[in-house]
């Protein structure tokens, strides 16, 4: 079943001393890309993050968040007196040299880098277990909206390709009455231009078949066909990971279109190769979304 790139997995927990909220969402993205916004009390662990999720999931562009939120109404904090002292004296040196009021120097002692900083730099690896056994929750929840946004691209596509064996069973009275139009045309141009010259009947007849093969759009019809039965079962098949192959078989199928187009010479007939096109466009639209 074909899966889309297009996903999202959310899990809301309580891990420790903290509220966890962790969400994923996946875009279109040709290899697996990975943007994450953790905390700073997850730093430690993000490379093992990435690991778990480059294992459930692939393609795309994947964002991460996981927020922590800490239970209480303080989060431990330890202050760096040293270095508040250094500050405090430069400041006291430049107050004294300038002839300035030292005022209101504790707010400013507190707003200096690293003198307040959280004491614990990194969360329990008990707690990080339940993190990471969420994360592949979430992975899953993902790969499942996945599969189910899969089924209707899978759906839309598959209509796209029965519309052109439609439009191409169109073309065959078409291209019976195109084919006998073609050889009256070239015999009476040929008959007329050698008006009152002995002409060998037989090689006359040779060379009209002869031009008329080249003309001929049965082959591109069978091959077109062909590629499209060929895509229905490659969109059957349980293969997930189907969006490049399928890719490559639209191909195939847009060349055999462009040719009969281009050797129908006929009206009706190009009025269906373009319908075709159009069809074919908007497969190749929808499965830029496929796995």
């Amino acid at each position: 079943m074909l899966q889309s790139m297009t996903g999202y997995g959310r899990s809301e927990f309580t891990v420790g001393d903290f509220t966890c909220i962790l969400e994923l969402r996946s875009l279109n993205g040709k290899q697996l890309e990975i943007a994450a916004k953790i905390p700073p009390l997850l730093k430690l662990y993000e490379i093992e993050m990435r690991t778990i999720i480059q294992q459930h999931l692939i393609r795309g562009s994947i964002d991460v968040s996981i927020y922590l939120k800490q239970h209480g109404v303080a989060k431990p904090m330890a202050v760096n007196l040293e270095l508040a002292r250094y500050y405090y004296d430069s400041m006291k040196q430049i107050a004294t040299e300038l002839q300035l009021t030292e005022q209101d120097v504790l707010p400013t002692l507190m707003r200096m880098p690293e003198i307040v900083s959280a004491t614990t730099e990194s969360i329990q690896e008990a707690d990080w277990k339940v993190i990471a056994t969420e994360l592949v929750s979430a992975c899953q929840q993902l790969n499942a909206h996945r599969s189910k946004e899969g089924s209707m691209l899978s759906a839309t596509i598959r209509n796209n390709i029965q519309r052109i064996e439609s439009f191409c069973a169109e073309v065959d009275p078409f291209d019976k009455k195109r084919i006998d139009r073609i050889r009256e045309r070239l015999l009476s141009a040929v008959t007329e231009q050698l008006q009152g010259t002995s002409v060998d009947a037989n090689r006359l007849e040779q060379e009209i078949i002869f031009y008329v093969e080249k003309l001929d759009i049965n082959e591109e019809k069978n091959r077109l066909l062909h590629h499209c039965a060929y895509f229905h079962q490659m969109l059957n098949e349980e293969q997930a990971t189907k969006g490049k192959k399928l890719g490559f078989l639209l191909q195939e199928i847009g060349r055999e279109i462009n040719t009969m187009g281009s050797k129908a010479n006929d009206v009706d007939i190009q009025r269906l190769v373009v319908n075709m096109k159009d069809e074919l466009e908007q497969a190749k639209e929808q499965l830029l979304n496929a796995l």
